[in-house]
């Protein structure tokens, strides 16, 4: 047998297999001998049947068999024996005319290579890392909820300052319909407000989703509708009251902080609302750092450049699936798949560079870590050592959940790397300005 290489370029090439007779003839010759050795065919005693006849039955499909055999087990030891890195797997060169009626074959497959290229973390860029704190207004607005929230519901007949109106936002021809809850103070008009008080029960309200708010976003939640359809929204809408009620704050004192958090542990307001900004600023510090990693996700697959085999890679998608895709699907498939191929490389680059690698023990704190978590959400607040690894236990015998968690945990050291070696400018910003640079709404100057 010999096996060569022909590479067209840099990143295709063509592995020929040459497959001589003396390579597969024993082996034919002994699958036909125990063919013989069990047929049972009618005139002949078992075991006696002429190897002529069995060779002119089964013969073709025996050599068939062998030979694919060989091909398989010496092309693959042939990739790993090269080191080849390659994208896909290799694709058989269709020969319309082959003739198995001689003694010797010759293959050929196509092969993708990985492509060679360098990322650079450090190069110079206009990246910005978040840093997103939760301002006056906004804690100001979570102690009124939780007075809110823990305070008295009076259910009233009729709107007056300071209810909140519950109903359903409507338009027929753009498919609005959604019950929702409101503040009279959400309103960026005091006039629509005001044209609220005195409303009853079942009252229906007109009013136009141009600058009904102050934040367009604003429209996403209460209409529920998407990003794309709220700016400069122009239509209107109709409100239907079908819930006015009123609260009776709860009172900010010792019992309503033990409440809370347990006893003593916070003792003034001032304590409330740093507590609150740890925790608020906690959650955005997650938010921030995915959108990081997202951006320089972005970033890596803008600026490291390098060819794909692409040619290639469309044909592989044409066969590798269970049904099979036309020329036309698989470029559309190769189209949307494209990024996420050069970021796989990538971030496979880097993790190489910089030995990224996840442990057992990486694995088993990772998912400790988010089990306890779990647990408290739960009320488990101090779970035994063993209860936990319980669970750890049976959710690593899971492949599935070992594969996702696996995900997770490179995501966070990548994050790390990236936030050691990328070069990006940190930024402080309110919650709704972090909430405007998501939708690309907000400068990075």
């Amino acid at each position: 047998m010999n096996i060569t290489r022909n590479n067209v370029d840099a990143i295709n090439a063509v592995v020929t297999v040459e497959i001589s007779k003396s390579d597969y003839a024993d082996k034919v010759e002994k699958v036909l001998a125990n063919y013989r050795k069990n047929a049972a065919i009618p005139g002949f005693r078992k075991g006696a049947v002429p190897m002529s006849l069995i060779q002119k039955q089964y013969g073709k499909a025996v050599l068939l068999e062998e030979v694919n055999k060989l091909l398989q087990e010496n092309l693959n030891k042939y990739l790993v024996e090269e080191k080849l890195d390659i994208l896909g797997n290799p694709l058989p060169k269709v020969t319309e005319d082959f003739n198995w009626d001689v003694d010797d074959y010759k293959f050929e497959f196509e092969l993708g290579l990985t492509p060679e290229f360098s990322v650079d973390l450090s190069a110079n860029n206009d990246l910005v890392h978040y840093k997103i704190v939760a301002d006056d207004k906004m804690l100001n607005d979570q102690v009124t909820h939780i007075q809110k929230q823990y305070g008295k519901l009076i259910a009233k007949d009729t709107v007056e300052e300071g209810n909140d109106v519950s109903g359903i936002f409507a338009n027929e021809e753009k498919g609005i319909n959604n019950r929702t809850t409101l503040s009279l103070d959400v309103f960026a008009d005091k006039n629509v407000a005001k044209s609220f008080i005195g409303k009853k029960v079942g009252d229906v309200i007109s009013l136009n989703t141009k600058g009904l708010f102050e934040d367009d976003h604003k429209l996403m939640d209460f209409l529920a509708i998407g990003h794309d359809e709220v700016h400069g929204l122009d239509v209107d809408v109709t409100f239907t009251i079908d819930e006015v009620t009123a609260h009776e704050p709860a009172v900010l004192d010792q019992e309503l902080f033990d409440k809370l958090f347990g006893p003593k542990v916070i003792t003034s307001v001032e304590e409330l609302k740093a507590k609150i900004k740890e925790d608020l600023e906690k959650q955005f510090t997650q938010q921030a750092d995915q959108k990081f990693l997202n951006d320089v996700t972005e970033f890596l697959i803008t600026t490291t450049k390098f060819d794909l085999p692409s040619e290639f890679l469309k044909k592989w998608i044409q066969t590798a699936g269970e049904n099979p895709f036309s020329a036309e699907e698989a470029e559309v498939e190769y189209s949307k798949s494209e990024n996420g191929l050069r970021y796989q490389l990538i971030e496979g680059k880097v993790m190489q560079e910089n030995n990224l690698q996840i442990t057992f023990e990486d694995l088993k704190s990772y998912t400790s870590e988010v089990i306890k978590k779990q647990m408290a959400q739960f009320g488990q607040l101090n779970p035994t050592d063993e209860d936990v690894q319980g669970i750890v236990a049976r959710v690593m015998s899971n492949q599935d959940e070992v594969k996702r968690l696996s995900e997770q945990v490179m995501s966070e050291k990548m994050l790390h790397l990236y936030k050691d070696k990328v070069k990006a400018k940190i930024k402080e910003v309110s919650y709704e300005d972090f909430i405007k640079a998501m939708y690309g709404e907000l400068s990075t100057k």
